[in-house]
């Protein structure tokens, strides 16, 4: 992980970053899609989202770490990339780990309890991806760059060079073999769903409800709402948790029952636009919450407790929270 290290210290230095601000690309026009058309949509959001919440798999939530995430964004930065690009290539992290792990765990003998005692599952599953990883997370970024086709390509010889630069001396056969293998760890299956689509979605649903508000604008800031939101999502979470359970630790059970929220895409996304409906236009904040709630089925309670955690935490005024 060291090599990572170094690439995220090297990508936030002053020299590397002058354009380094994560590049917002307005690549929606609101109003242009028929309404039978983005209905249809969002109802089948709403079912993708339902059927990934009721299958959730174990490990669930446990690759979308602040330290982890940060690297795919400085990425898709210094790429200048698409933003949805990083949100497609952590899902992708996430889907590809839990599917290692399993596979991993799997191959761990019954019977060899004293190596289960003495050896913890996570070290093993490190040690086995440690020189790896790093390959892997770009691997991510790269795949999920290639299913956006309007967006700016990266070749092959310009990934290398770019893992050069950072110390990561990758043959392009060893890029090649990485994207494959992550490839084959998602069971071929790239087309997820992120929390950026369904903010979109939400948005232009939003916009066709109540044609007064200002969706082009909260659509500038909800991309800067879902990036804090993503990048401290553990942090807000742990907030939103002690704020349902009314206590100050939760336990084990209460954490494992709420990764049903922490993974809940659609919820994520109706409270970005909440909170950036909150900072930008605050008079309208119970409106567009009330057309929120009618859009999404979800309660107004549950999308003002959350959005005002998150709030919280931008002011840093988090321990209010709870």
């Amino acid at each position: 992980m060291l090599a990572f290290h170094n690439m995220a210290d090297a990508l936030a230095c002053p020299e590397r970053s002058k354009n380094r601000r994560h590049r917002v690309v307005a690549r929606l026009n609101f109003g242009e899609t028929p309404f039978d058309v983005l209905n249809d949509f969002l109802i089948n959001l709403n079912n993708i989202n339902k059927d990934y919440l009721d299958g959730l798999p174990k490990w669930s939530g446990t690759f979308k770490q602040k330290r982890l995430v940060e690297y795919i964004f400085l990425i898709t930065q210094q790429l200048k990339l698409d933003p949805s690009v990083g949100y497609h290539a952590i899902e992708l992290l996430q889907r590809f780990m839990v599917k290692h792990v399993a596979d991993t765990l799997a191959k761990i003998p019954n019977q060899s309890v004293a190596i289960n005692e003495s050896k913890r599952y996570g070290d093993l599953i490190f040690n086995n991806l440690k020189d790896t990883f790093p390959l892997i997370l770009f691997s991510c970024v790269q795949l999920a760059n290639k299913l956006f086709l309007h967006c700016h390509m990266i070749d092959t010889s310009t990934a290398v060079q770019f893992l050069h630069s950072f110390g990561l001396s990758v043959s392009k056969q060893t890029l090649l073999e990485s994207e494959l293998m992550v490839f084959k760890g998602v069971e071929y299956r790239l087309n997820v769903l992120n929390s950026l689509t369904y903010v979109e979605v939400i948005l232009e649903v939003l916009g066709h409800n109540e044609p007064s508000v200002p969706v082009e604008h909260l659509y500038r800031l909800c991309h800067y709402v879902l990036q804090f939101v993503t990048l401290e999502q553990t942090a807000i979470y742990d907030s939103l948790l002690r704020s349902v359970c009314q206590c100050v630790s939760p336990s084990m059970e209460q954490r494992e029952n709420f990764v049903t929220v922490t993974e809940d895409r659609m919820l994520r996304g109706v409270c970005v636009i909440a909170v950036a409906t909150y900072i930008l236009c605050f008079k309208r904040w119970k409106q567009v919450v009330g057309e929120l709630s009618h859009i999404t089925g979800i309660a107004r309670r549950n999308i003002t407790e959350f959005a005002l955690v998150i709030v919280a935490h931008i002011t840093g005024t988090s321990s209010s929270a709870v």
